[in-house]
């Protein structure tokens, strides 16, 4: 099955230097599936808490991924809450990619996970949909530091691609890496006409959304309406 403008765009992002990637809400496996395609040395892990979602990719990886018994796995299924990832159980570098969900659920998602592994370097490769805001601020506010971010339009929706590691505990004061920011960098940088037209039309859409629910609205959110003006002002 073709792969979505979204999910081909994370697929193209991921490096090759990781022993592990987990693929969290696997969305049938066609993610990880194009994972594999790749023939990285890495092993994939689909992940979803639903059975029998999970019983469906295992049979399908079984028959188009099947494992050979005289080498380490390429890939494994795990029937679990993303939450309670076994990070700890694996060695070498581990990629974390989650798409999908809402920006708010993601972001309890992430926040669980580097709560439990303090001591681990995470990586992360973030697609939310909707209340980007919340997670990136969660995530500055955590030192995560800015790998690649983009910006893409895929059946009429937006998404930002969001590329972060966490470093260990012991580690974050020692690094100079920037930290991820509060309202996007790169994604709002640009020489194609074809994508200033998905800026604008981003910024329009975020600008509208949050304006829309001002008499509700929270110091919060109106600091995340002037930070989302700021960019509008200086891109016009």
């Amino acid at each position: 099955m073709k792969l979505s403008h979204r999910l081909s765009h994370i697929v193209k992002m991921i490096p090759p230097q990781y022993e592990h990637i987990w693929d969290c809400c696997c969305d049938h496996g066609l993610l990880g599936a194009q994972i594999l395609d790749q023939k990285l040395s890495t092993t994939t892990h689909f992940v979803d808490i639903v059975p029998e979602l999970m019983q469906q990719v295992e049979h399908k990886l079984q028959l188009f991924y099947p494992l050979n018994t005289d080498t380490p796995p390429h890939w494994q299924v795990h029937c679990i809450d993303v939450a309670q990832l076994p990070l700890h159980q694996y060695q070498g570098r581990q990629l974390v990619i989650i798409a999908g969900v809402g920006g708010d659920l993601m972001l309890q998602m992430v926040q669980q996970l580097m709560n439990a592994h303090p001591s681990l370097s995470l990586d992360f490769l973030l697609c939310p949909v909707h209340h980007v805001a919340k997670l990136r601020a969660m995530l500055n506010a955590s030192y995560c530091q800015l790998l690649d971010e983009q910006l893409i339009c895929d059946n009429m929706r937006y998404y930002e691609l969001l590329y972060i590691s966490r470093p260990a505990a012991d580690q974050i004061n020692l690094t100079t890496d920037p930290l991820i920011s509060l309202f996007g960098n790169k994604i709002w940088q640009t020489d194609c006409a074809e994508q200033s037209l998905i800026i604008k039309g981003y910024l329009n859409k975020l600008l509208t959304h949050y304006k829309k629910a001002a008499k509700s609205i929270s110091a919060v959110d109106i600091s995340v309406i002037e930070g989302y003006q700021h960019i509008a002002d200086s891109l016009a």
